[in-house]
């Protein structure tokens, strides 16, 4: 069994959970709750960086982060399920880089007013990290990618960045980005994982 040490509300464990769910590995993964902020959590040996998802391979070796594990995860699926060769590979490396640019912006910007006190806050940086989000929305607004009969690692990560700032920052995304909230909806209905995945402590 491998062990996936994650944590419930995070973007990056879930591409990794749905990645499984539609790779047909689910029953092969156990997810096991990671608390980052832990100073004697197991975590920081399993990964250096004390970050997740770290996947646990059988043999106690270990592997992360994200985009590494869904790669392993289809190599074990037999390989270009979720990453398509040829030139559509990097169509997809390119999206779930965007996505998870996206994501790591967010992150940044709640991390910000989790761990900094008010007075230290740094507004123009904040105001950075939420460029780089408003940016990323434009772009796949103007052009929304595709939905794959079996969705592709890109669109996969696109749908938990977007999940991440559902939960985060009151999906206030929604209100200018139709095409996008319609492309989110479509993904939903078509990858079951999505709502089986959602946070919602």
């Amino acid at each position: 069994m491998l062990i996936l040490r994650s944590s419930p509300a995070s973007p990056f464990g879930r591409k990794v959970k749905i990645a499984a769910a539609v790779l047909g590995l689910s029953d092969k993964i156990e997810i096991v709750a990671a608390d980052t902020n832990d100073a004697a959590e197991p975590l920081r040996q399993q990964n250096p960086l004390g970050k997740i998802p770290t996947l646990v391979l059988k043999d106690g070796t270990t592997l992360f982060d994200s985009r590494v594990i869904v790669e392993y995860l289809d190599h074990l699926a037999g390989g270009g399920r979720i990453f398509p060769t040829g030139e559509a590979r990097f169509s997809q490396l390119r999206l779930m880089a965007l996505a998870d640019g996206l994501c790591d912006a967010a992150l940044l910007q709640v991390y910000e007013v989790r761990f900094r006190p008010e007075a230290n806050r740094d507004s123009a940086w904040v105001a950075n990290q939420a460029g780089k989000v408003s940016r990323a929305l434009t772009a796949l607004e103007i052009s929304p990618p595709s939905i794959s009969a079996t969705p592709l690692i890109g669109e996969i990560a696109l749908a938990c960045a977007l999940g991440y700032l559902d939960l985060r920052f009151e999906g206030k995304w929604r209100a200018d980005h139709p095409a996008l909230v319609a492309w989110l909806d479509a993904f939903a209905a078509k990858v079951p994982a999505f709502e089986a995945t959602r946070f919602k402590g």
